[in-house]
This record gives structure tokens, C-alpha cells and sequence, in this order.
């Protein structure tokens, strides 16, 4: 009896240890940002701290502060809506949008449907062109983002040390052809691939009076280059200030 029980102890102990080993890298698996759980360094659960995504409930959502459809020529627009983001390190890398226009009686038109990325901290603009609206005008413009942001943390060294700047903007022409040229900089050691430049023109009491575009396929550290921009008409309004935007994926940025 005492050789059996034994025997039992050993054989227990020996499947004891081998359920251990099985079992034991299971229930102890290091925290990570895809686990389903607040552990780690995490502020939330799989969000915040050492992940990249951040956490919904600890960011501010985006702010549309106008929208406008420009007419280019007619039967032809650009439209833009002009966003804030009050989030100085996160960012959204995709998100999916609508513009719907209607004329004075409110009667439909069509619409124009986008996605986009939103840098972090500031002021940015959406600019989609060449919208044909055949005969109708549109007066009225709505803008909605059609999916949820999904927030990613941005490095705060990079977004410190990343500067693109505009200088030695000069319009000319705005009563015939208008013109628009300037200086864009990348004044840091970061790569920048595909950039939309936006400008934006304004009036005195800081109405936006017209808007266009143009695109670069890279800036290269410490590079400059000219932009351009043109209209096939004269602008309608006087203009007081022009504002460029780059915009560009930060998360595609890289040290090169």
C-alpha cells in the first residue's frame, strides 16, 4: 500500500509539473496592447502609456469650425472645411468623411464622400476639388466625418522637432488671373512624403474667400521648394491674408 501511494505521488507530481509548465507561460503572459486588458504601463485598457493607440475617453473629439464650397468656374467647385484638433500628441491616421451640398431653396445637389488624416494640434483643412454641379449653385455646404477616429499617440520628440514652414507668399493678378506663389521648408531632419498643400484666402474680417491645392510628392530634410497655386477667375473679395496648410501623415514621417 505504502509502494502504491507511492507511486500515486509520483505520477501527480510528475503530471503536476507538466500542467505547470503547459499552463504557466498561459496565465503569465507578459501585458500587451492587444490583450484586452489594463496592465503594463497602460493608461487604459489597451490604450495610453506604452501603446500607441490612445485612449478614446482621454482625448477631445475633432472640431469643424467652417465649411464652404468655392466655385472654381462654372458648374465646378473645391470644397473645404477647416477642423481643429485640441490634442497636442495624438493624431488619426484614417477617417472617413461626407460634404453634401444643397442651392438657396435647399434643394439637394449631390455629394462628395473622402477619407482623410488628422494631424495633432492645430488648425487644419479637408479640401476636396473639381465638384461638378452642372446648373445648380450650391450655397449651402455640411461636412460630417462618416466613422469614428481612431486616436494614435505621436511621439512628442518628433513632434517637437518636425517643422514645415511657409515664407515669401505674394499674390498677384487676384482682379484677372489670380496667383499664388511661396517658399515651403522643411526646416528638420525628418523625411516628409506626399504633402497636400492647402491655401486659403482671406478678407478683412477673416471671411475665407476662395481656397485651392497643390501636391508634393516629398520633402527631403532642410529642402525648399516653390509652390504654386492658380484660378481661372478673379477672386471675389478683397484679399487680406493667406494661410497655407501642409498636410501630411505624420506617422509617415521618418528620420532618413
Amino acid at each position: 500500500m505504502q509502494r502504491q501511494l507511492l507511486y500515486v505521488g509520483v505520477l501527480l507530481l510528475f503530471f503536476l509539473g507538466i500542467g505547470f509548465m503547459v499552463g504557466y507561460p498561459y496565465f503569465n503572459q507578459a501585458p500587451t496592447c492587444f490583450d484586452n486588458k489594463q496592465n503594463g504601463f497602460e493608461t487604459g485598457v489597451d490604450c495610453g502609456g506604452s501603446c500607441s493607440f490612445a485612449c478614446i475617453s482621454q482625448v477631445d473629439p475633432i472640431s469643424v469650425l467652417w465649411t464652404r464650397a468655392f466655385r472654381v468656374v462654372p458648374g465646378r467647385y473645391n470644397a473645404v472645411t477647416y477642423v481643429e484638433n485640441h490634442n497636442k500628441n495624438a493624431a488619426v491616421t484614417r477617417i472617413t468623411y461626407k460634404f453634401r451640398f444643397a442651392d438657396k431653396d435647399n434643394v439637394y445637389i449631390g455629394k462628395r464622400e473622402g477619407e482623410a488624416f488628422i494631424p495633432p494640434a492645430g488648425k487644419y483643412a479637408i479640401f476636396e476639388p473639381a465638384i461638378n454641379t452642372g446648373n445648380s449653385i450650391p450655397v449651402y455646404t455640411t461636412f460630417e466625418f462618416t466613422s469614428m477616429p481612431v486616436w494614435s499617440q505621436v511621439d512628442i520628440l518628433k513632434l517637437n522637432q518636425l517643422k514645415i514652414v511657409a515664407s515669401n507668399i505674394k499674390l498677384e493678378n487676384e482682379t484677372t488671373s489670380p496667383h499664388l506663389s511661396a517658399q515651403i521648408k522643411n526646416d528638420s531632419l525628418f523625411f516628409v512624403p506626399e504633402i497636400n498643400v492647402i491655401t486659403i484666402l482671406y478678407d478683412a474680417d477673416h471671411n475665407a474667400l476662395s481656397a485651392s491645392s497643390t501636391f508634393l510628392d516629398k520633402l527631403d530634410r532642410g529642402e525648399n521648394k516653390e509652390i504654386n497655386f492658380t484660378w481661372p477667375e478673379p477672386i471675389t473679395g478683397k484679399v487680406i491674408a493667406e494661410e497655407i496648410i501642409p498636410m501630411y501623415d505624420i506617422f509617415q514621417v521618418k528620420l532618413k
